[in-house]
């Protein structure tokens, strides 16, 4: 057995590395830049570290019976035997699924595809996207019959980006395969590396679902205590006073208030709805959790500047510093961040932002949101300070030398003893 895992991204390299402790593996992405700095030990989404990462590359998977060959050619997957597919599921501009890596993905695999393999898709999916979508274009493309040449399974990615206690083998797995045989193949797979264990479900559309509505449930949640922050905040209760004697409750579930970004949470109930639409039905609930997370960075933009008012700052032309711009702690993952919805809004009211962030890589924000961040702590002075993301390094911060007089501090996170305001 010869595994393929194509995409090494936050999802795709932890997953690489854990498989090649057990056998050989090639990791296959068409970034080239990504490749070599794998190659060399480095990891930039800082998942891996480089001493685990080293134990387990190899140069060539003919010299070695386990390991880690990174590679963007694909000659040197056409031998595997098992193809696991991590690509990203994003959204477009009007949040519909975009499912463009899978089908490109999907056509890399089905050149190299042979009677017998298997292809594992491991992506955030809406029920059906794998037998409906993905499975035409294999078959297309290899000219090889599904459930006849070659098989498929699901097991859905459950990565915590930044998690170094939840690591992949960790977190118990949810498998599914076209075929009760070739579902319980998978299955034995992933029980093989997996110390958690796995849950076998019954089809793939079970599984697919299982994934899509765990974010879809932590999202709706999330909204209904980001609108108990709006309606506190009217009546003048702190919020988090209330959730801590809420939480006194054996069954009271600790949700927090805040911006929901990333590549899960803030994407895959839009996925639910998608499929839910196509087949007639209105999901209100999904889609009113999305609405209100959404507008939260509008809403926290907003408390800023009255926050500013209050204090008699002049808002136009107003220097302001937000703290962070990943879309969470201690992660250089600056996907779908709410961060910047933030920023877009403030810059409305013509104030200047700043932005400070020593996880976030420069280059990447600035390609992906066209907005300038430092690895540096400014050395000026700011009017306002928002701290939006709970880095380490902001839980000892020394805000006051970077304070104007009568400067404010909002807090988004709700980690701050001294902020003149928050969610």
């Amino acid at each position: 057995m010869k595994i393929a895992v194509i995409g090494l991204g936050y999802v795709g390299l932890p997953l690489a590395r854990l498989f090649a402790t057990k056998y050989q593996v090639v990791g296959f992405d068409i970034n080239q830049s990504r490749i070599n700095a794998l190659n060399n030990g480095y990891d930039h989404t800082l998942e891996i570290e480089e001493d685990e990462l080293r134990k387990v590359l190899i140069k060539d998977t003919s010299l070695a019976e386990k390991g880690l060959f990174c590679t963007a050619e694909l000659a040197d997957i056409a031998d595997c035997t098992i193809y696991i597919i991590t690509v990203p599921t994003p959204v477009d501009k009007n949040n519909r699924p975009n499912l463009a890596p899978l089908y490109r993905s999907s056509e890399t695999v089905g050149k190299v595809l042979k009677k017998g393999d298997i292809v594992i898709y491991e992506s955030t999916v809406y029920p059906g996207v794998t037998e409906e979508e993905c499975v035409p274009v294999l078959e297309k493309i290899s000219g090889l019959k599904f459930n006849e040449d070659f098989f498929a399974g699901y097991s859905p990615e459950r990565i915590n980006p930044g998690d170094k206690e939840h690591t992949v083998d960790k977190i118990l797995k949810i498998t599914s395969g076209s075929t009760a045989e070739i579902g319980l193949k998978v299955d034995d797979l992933y029980k093989s590396v997996i110390t958690a264990g796995t849950h076998l479900a019954p089809s793939i559309k079970v599984a697919e679902a299982a994934k899509v509505i765990e974010n879809s449930q932590r999202d709706i949640n999330i909204a209904f205590v980001n609108e108990l922050a709006k309606i506190f905040n009217i009546l003048n209760i702190d919020t988090k006073a209330v959730l801590k004697a809420a939480g006194t409750k054996w069954n009271f579930l600790p949700f927090k208030p805040g911006l929901v970004g990333g590549h899960c949470i803030g994407v895959d109930p839009y996925y639910l709805a998608q499929k839910a639409q196509e087949h007639g039905y209105h999901p209100e609930i999904i889609l009113a959790g999305r609405r209100l997370n959404d507008s939260m960075g509008e809403y926290v933009a907003s408390e800023v500047v009255k926050l500013m008012i209050r204090n008699d700052i002049s808002v136009k032309g107003a220097n302001l510093l937000i703290l962070g711009i990943t879309f969470k702690e201690n992660c250089p993952d600056v996907r779908n961040t709410k961060i910047v919805d933030v920023i877009g809004a403030l810059k409305e009211y013509n104030v200047n932002v700043s932005i400070y962030d020593p996880w976030a890589n420069p280059a990447e924000v600035e390609s992906e949101y066209g907005l300038f961040t430092t690895n540096n702590l400014p050395d000026q002075k700011f009017d306002a300070i928002v701290l939006g993301v709970a880095h380490n390094q902001f839980l000892n911060l020394d805000l006051s030398s970077l304070q104007n007089e009568n400067s404010i501090i909002y807090d988004v996170k709700g980690i701050l003893k001294d902020a003149d305001g928050g969610l």
